[in-house]
């Protein structure tokens, strides 16, 4: 399951990481991680990417009924 808009302000905040320096982590656009966070709609390829990072950065993502997220 793809990570929400939520969940990546959250691992962003864990990580205490920037959207710029999401942004270089996935190889992505800075206002494609802005996009993401306020819910925009994005090709899902993107999404993994911008969630590939987060997670090689040491974020696990719980999705279910409450999705949350924690540090490794």
């Amino acid at each position: 399951m793809l990570i929400n808009a939520k969940q990546c302000r959250m691992a962003r905040a864990a990580l205490q990481i920037s959207v710029r320096e999401l942004a270089v982590m996935a190889k992505v656009a800075t206002d494609t991680v802005s996009r993401l966070e306020a819910g925009k709609r994005l090709k899902p390829r993107t999404v993994e990417a911008i969630q590939y990072a987060l997670e090689k950065a040491g974020v696990e993502f719980t999705n279910g009924d409450k999705p949350g997220v924690r540090v490794k």
